[in-house]
């Protein structure tokens, strides 16, 4: 291969465009062997090794810039941590492109009908919500500090008795009753609503392929509707009255939380008990407070996330006081351990999302200081506790 080629030689060899071979000479990434007498682009053997190397990078989603940059560098790049890097790049695109999937799908099944656009963006949002909450879910698990499974705590402080009925507004994937499957009492009947294309559809699943294991006489039976929705509480007008309703993890996804809970009031039975859990004001505030104090950072954002947690809390509270003559408080513990200052950072970013810039500005402050103390302590424990409240008449 002496003889020079042509743009369009080595464009039809490669199977790229003349276009893009012009694209890449403008960027820096394949420049010219030569030129003809009529000033046309000519190119080497080499240039036909650049350009397969071009199209290889792009192909597994490196930038233009990025393969001009490790085409300069060449042999003194990291390419295994470039290749990494890339990796993990990848692999948060296909979660996202999966989750916008598992979204579209999710809206076509809860609206057969026609739907227009502002049901559909109401549709998305809580969708985007829901998907949040189990990513949050996940990383809970991986760092928990504690050995008793978060829903082992919740479900023991319910103390539920045998013959109960049961009314879980918003099951989802039902942890609660998954968890403690073998343990749900004898004659116990539980209603469980949510919508079509939310993880309750897995639940569905799950019951019809484990009820053989529940205690006898217990049973769950599903209705798909929106619990905000007036047809959804006509329907349960008929219905008994329950001895407890389970709204956990639920508030975030209504538009009107006051509502609900006067309406599962007038549904629980004399006795009864009304579940929900609280706002985010946990001991981790206070963990991160005087971290940030140790380190000589502005700690305002921990103290100001934590007076206006409990600003919500305080209204929440006192609105369950207009519907119950007895609000009682549980706190549970979930504290979090952390062998990564990375893992640690990003956590930090997450739960106080709104000061992720200032965080980023301090970056190898913050980081050099947990790196220190994990070496010291081999981890970090985050604690923390969140609150439930369990309503009576």
């Amino acid at each position: 291969m002496d003889k020079k080629m042509t743009s369009g030689e080595i464009a039809k060899k490669t199977g790229v465009s003349q276009k893009a071979i012009r694209l890449y000479d403008e960027k820096g990434l394949l420049k010219p062997s030569d030129y003809s007498e009529g000033n046309y682009r000519l190119y080497d053997k080499e240039a036909l090794l650049v350009l397969e190397k071009i199209i290889a990078l792009k192909q597994i989603g490196f930038s233009l810039e990025e393969i001009r940059d490790s085409l300069v560098a060449d042999k003194n790049m990291n390419i295994v941590e470039s290749l990494n890097k890339q990796l993990e790049i990848m692999e948060a695109k296909k979660h996202e492109i999966e989750r916008t999937i598992a979204c579209i799908r999710t809206v076509l099944q809860r609206e057969k009908d026609e739907p227009n656009w502002d049901s559909v963006a109401d549709i998305v949002k809580m969708i985007q919500k829901d998907q949040g909450a189990d990513e949050r879910h996940f990383k809970a698990l991986k760092h928990t500090a504690d050995e008793v499974d978060w829903y082992v705590k919740i479900y023991n402080t319910l103390n539920l008795k045998e013959a109960s009925r049961v009314l879980d507004l918003g099951c989802g994937f039902a942890k609660l009753w998954r968890n403690n499957w073998k343990y749900i009492p004898k004659m116990v009947a539980i209603d469980a609503y949510d919508l079509r294309g939310s993880w309750a559809d897995n639940f569905e699943e799950f019951v019809e392929a484990n009820k053989a294991e529940l205690a006898e006489g217990t049973k769950i039976d599903f209705f798909f509707e929106d619990v905000e929705e007036e047809k959804t509480w006509d329907g349960l007008s008929g219905k008994e009255s329950y001895d407890y309703i389970i709204a956990h993890y639920l508030f975030d996804f209504l538009k009107n939380i006051e509502l609900l809970v006067e309406r599962a009031s007038k549904k629980l039975a004399a006795g009864g008990m009304f579940t929900c859990n609280g706002c985010d004001v946990s001991s981790g505030h206070a963990f991160w407070k005087e971290a940030f104090e140790e380190m000589k950072l502005d700690a305002t954002f921990a103290i100001q996330k934590k007076e206006r947690m409990q600003a919500k809390q305080d209204e929440l509270v006192q609105m369950l006081g207009k519907y119950f003559g007895k609000v009682e408080n549980v706190k549970l513990s979930c504290n979090m351990k952390y062998e990564s200052a990375d893992e640690l950072f990003e956590m930090l970013c997450e739960k106080y999302s709104r000061d992720k810039k200032y965080f980023t500005q301090h970056e190898k402050t913050i980081k050099a200081y947990f790196e220190k103390k994990i070496a010291q302590q081999g981890a970090i424990i985050v604690p923390a506790s969140s609150d439930f409240w369990q309503c009576s008449k």
